[in-house]
């Protein structure tokens, strides 16, 4: 026996010093915000804004793989409450604090905190947004970077980098917004009154206004230090600069270029993808990309990096900045016009965009089948006369009481405890719009075997109006998916057989272009309840999303201060 004793020795110092490595390596980043609405001047012109500790965008946070990231949040909004939801983490092990109103947690109520404590598991470009009502229209989000974790190397080489969130802003308030959604008499928002880069655009006036046709738009006389003056990229010749993009727009799809530069798509959401060079690349909302930006043109002049509107005919002009070669002065002009927007409706310029995005070589690969078919059809449709938008006939209205914890407690009065439907009347039409346009308000759940692996069939229709079939991309909250596929009309079994099952990128994001479908592939391995909706601000708000779970018994102690309200907020204060 006594033997054993300095192997044990040994072996224990070998283990505390691994230990030791470890906490060495990953750190918990805390943060203190305070979220509050403020007067700014996003596009030149005063309006409210939300912002964090009196900034807007919010503060970048920015962390390694494998930190602990902890935000102590208060609500000082004064008649709303709040959540923030942190946009492709993941949340393993801690649904709660996902910040979904109603799904993961209670809204944090006036003038309290709640601390979102949660690990940022894998590196790659994420952000943060608000969560409940249309507070990411108000300006509440920023910007989420996670490293590659200490040791570990990107599959690609660059000199410098730089960030860019991109927006569209509306000189309407969200209460207004929301009003007109939620009426009879519908108010359509209407398109953005600017595009902004790292919250900054300009309104009334444009950087680029002496290479315009028309006169009616000055060009701004900006100094350098106001709120909207552009952001410009300062790089050196012949360097290889990463640019981090992520889309939090409420409503825009968006293109973006950099006048005579190649663009070399690197990564989306988070995952790793083969490098593809393009001349200008298409973001929807909810996604996020690295593409390496080579300076290899004349380092004697500027060059203008745009942002334009697709999907949608392009009421809102440009977003623009620019992009100085050192040393050349930064206040010098680039000698020609802007890139031009590729025409809004062109749609297959997006799909050859898309259809290049495919994954990295050594990416997990999906499992051959699945257990599960969910078929979703997107539909805009009434009730009582409101327009909703709606899958299978139901349009999402949320419970009072958040699902996390009625499902962790079996409070069955919580919710509709029927199964919304899997799929939809196959003699449904999807090139013309509905016979019967009525639909019913549901929040029922789709509960998935933990672990299982579940196929979701995004299909697209035609809106009430004729001829009429938009975008809508879709983000999913607490996975990764992969995208196996998008085709043309209506999706049959026939079309399983087109899946790409080889190399189909990894994403929390994906789009459904008019009249077609998208098909997805999940395991559902992260135990808790997850929200899966359009990531259009306004189509969210009316109705356009559904809700799963998976393994809801697993999960580990939620904290009270998620629960305070609805029927988990009586059952914490009777145990208290």
């Amino acid at each position: 026996m006594a033997s054993l004793k300095p192997a044990l020795a040994l072996l224990c110092g070998i283990l505390l010093c691994f230990l030791v490595q470890v906490s060495l390596a990953a750190k918990v980043r805390h943060h203190k915000w305070e979220v509050e609405y403020m007067f700014w001047s996003p596009d030149c012109e005063e309006h409210v804004v939300m912002g964090i500790n009196g900034q807007f965008p919010g503060p970048t946070i920015r962390a390694t793989a494998g930190d602990t990231i902890v935000v102590e949040l208060t609500n000082k909004l004064y008649t709303e409450g709040v959540v923030i939801h942190w946009h492709g983490i993941r949340q393993l092990g801690t649904p709660w604090a996902d910040g979904t109103a109603s799904i993961s947690q209670c809204a944090i109520s006036p003038g309290e905190t709640f601390v979102y404590r949660f690990k940022v598991d894998k590196a790659g470009t994420y952000f943060y947004h608000g969560h409940f009502g249309m507070q990411r229209s108000a300006g509440l989000y920023g910007s989420l970077i996670v490293e590659v974790a200490e040791g570990e190397k990107e599959p690609f080489h660059y000199d410098g980098e730089f960030n860019l969130l991109l927006s569209d802003w509306w000189h309407q308030s969200v209460h207004e917004q929301e009003v007109g959604l939620s009426s009879k008499s519908f108010r359509w928002i209407g398109e953005p009154q600017s595009l902004l880069i790292n919250g900054r655009g300009q309104y009334n006036c444009s950087l680029a206004a002496k290479y315009s046709n028309s006169s009616s738009v000055p060009e701004c006389k900006l100094r350098g230090n106001e709120q909207c003056a552009p952001q410009i990229l300062h790089v050196e010749p012949n360097k290889t600069y990463r640019l981090r993009i992520a889309s939090i727009t409420a409503l825009a799809s968006l293109n973006l270029a950099i006048g005579g530069h190649k663009l070399v798509v690197v990564e989306a959401d988070g995952n790793y993808v083969q490098p593809f060079a393009v001349d200008d690349m298409d973001i929807y909302s909810g996604e996020s990309y690295s593409v390496l930006l080579r300076t290899d043109q004349d380092p004697s002049k500027n060059y203008w990096l745009s942002v334009g509107v697709r999907g949608r005919e392009p009421k809102t002009p440009q977003g623009l900045t620019i992009l100085n070669y050192k040393p050349t002065s930064a206040s010098r002009l680039p000698p020609i016009r802007p890139p031009v927007t590729p025409r809004w409706n062109d749609t297959d310029h997006s799909k050859a965009f898309t259809n290049k995005t495919l994954a990295l070589m050594g990416s997990p690969k999906p499992p051959a089948t699945s257990h599960r078919q969910i078929l979703l059809l997107n539909t805009q449709n009434r009730i009582d006369g409101f327009t909703k938008w709606a899958l299978n006939n139901i349009s999402l209205a949320l419970p009072p009481t958040p699902y996390l914890g009625s499902m962790k407690f079996g409070l069955k009065g919580a919710f509709d405890q029927a199964s919304p439907p899997e799929k939809y009347d196959e003699s449904y039409d999807v090139m013309k719009p509905a016979v019967n346009q009525n639909t019913t308000y549901g929040n029922g759940v789709y509960v998935f075997d933990l672990n299982s692996t579940v196929d979701v069939i995004l299909q697209n229709a035609n809106a009430l109006a004729n001829g009429t079939s938009e975008i809508h991309p879709w983000h999913l909250h607490g996975h990764d998916f992969w995208v196996l596929g998008y085709g043309e009309g209506k999706f049959t079994e026939s079309d399983v057989k087109k899946f790409n099952l080889k190399n189909p990128p990894l994403k929390n994001t994906a789009v459904i272009f008019p009249f077609g479908w998208t098909a997805l592939r999940f395991v559902a391995d992260n135990p808790g309840v997850w929200a899966f909706h359009c990531h259009i601000e306004p189509h969210l708000h009316m109705g356009m999303g559904v809700v799963f779970a998976e393994g809801v018994q697993k999960v580990g102690r939620i904290p009270s201060s998620a629960l305070a309200c609805g029927m988990t907020g009586r059952r914490v204060a009777n145990k208290n």
